[in-house]
């Protein structure tokens, strides 16, 4: 990890401290580690586990991409690819260090740049897509609870649909109909033009087009791989459930064993889409103001809604940012990828 990534992790940190100091202005500390000690600890622990399968079985999703055409894969690396993203989309605004971040770690087990990329980028495709579908489901559950309870924050969910659904769209576009997406993203492109050079600019251009054709054709080789399609949107929903289950299991931990499990999971998933709004790393400071916005309705006591809150985000953020770092020291599996990369199309 660079210097600067670094101070990035520990500003994120500290951010983080601060807004727990804040969020704990109004409670008595005793009243908070009373609460904390009388936790159901195995409740806890299938929210831990919930988080520990979700990061395991975006590995299993990784090997099984890379796999279909580099044998030697090993589950190893594949499973420091998702850990390191979690550390990167932790310490860039809108998760943008989370892609580079796996691209680098695939580079250096000796992945071919060209395989890994298109593997890299079907993988985006399918989670956003699924992203979006378990959004339209969380909506259809529990968006009339949101808009009659916290009108305001209605507004940020029905933003964060649509920019999802449009990189769908986009995404589907170029996956089949690249012709039609390199001249719509050329006229789209042009403004930039106005503030680069010519030659950074056509350079760009031209690395944009060479993701779009990746991309393509990718989406013509995993086509012809149905089964293989499926299994990956199938591990993908599992991964998802998993991780949208959390808060319910912190707050069986808790003692609300009575909350509807399909609102709760509902409202989990618009909390991660209006985190995805706010461009500070990791959202800090929207997903605090939104987890104890959305659940306040179901946690009455408010040294437990600051701790469930707390226990939210150890699991969701901080956790994956810590396994990342320590992901980065592991020594990878070289592997010789260039003679398939030479022999095989990518």
């Amino acid at each position: 990890m660079s210097r600067k990534n670094k101070l990035t992790f520990l500003l994120m940190v500290l951010i983080g401290i601060l807004i727990i100091g804040y969020s704990i202005r109004d409670v008595k500390l005793s009243v908070l580690i009373h609460d904390f000690f009388t936790l159901d600890p195995w409740w806890l622990l299938v929210a831990f586990i919930c988080i520990c399968v979700y990061l395991l079985v975006e590995g299993i999703i990784t090997k099984v991409l890379v796999s279909n055409r580099v044998p030697n894969f090993t589950f190893k690396d594949a499973l420091r690819v998702p850990l390191v993203e979690q550390l990167f989309n932790g310490i860039t605004p809108f998760s943008s260090g989370g892609q580079p971040g796996q691209l680098v770690v695939m580079l250096q087990t000796g992945v071919d740049g060209g395989r890994a990329s298109s593997v890299l980028l079907m993988k985006f495709v399918v989670y956003q897509a699924m992203i979006v579908v378990n959004f339209f489901i969380s909506l259809v559950i529990g968006f009339h609870f949101v808009a009659t309870k916290m009108q305001y924050l209605s507004l940020f969910v029905l933003f964060g649909f649509l920019i999802h659904f449009f990189v769908i769209v986009a995404l589907l576009l170029v996956m089949y109909w690249p012709s039609f997406t390199k001249r719509l993203t050329k006229i789209l492109f042009h403004p930039v033009k106005w503030f680069v050079k010519d030659q950074k600019y056509y350079q760009m251009q031209l690395t944009l087009f060479e993701k779009i054709d990746n991309l393509y054709e990718e989406s013509v080789r995993i086509g012809r791989q149905p089964v293989l399609m499926v299994k990956v949107v199938l591990l993908t929903l599992v991964q998802l459930t998993f991780y949208y289950l959390i808060p319910y299991f912190i707050m069986l931990s808790l003692g609300y064993y009575n909350v509807n499990v399909f609102m709760v999971t509902s409202l989990h998933i618009m909390i991660v889409m209006i985190i995805s709004l706010f461009p500070i790393p990791g959202g800090s400071g929207g997903a605090e103001f939104s987890f104890e916005s959305l659940f306040g309705s179901f946690i009455s006591s408010n040294s437990k809604l600051v701790l469930a809150m707390i226990l939210w985000r150890i699991l969701t953020y901080y956790f994956g940012m810590i396994v990342g770092a320590i992901a980065l020291l592991v020594k990878p599996d070289k592997i010789d990828d260039t003679k398939k990369s030479s022999s095989t199309s990518g």
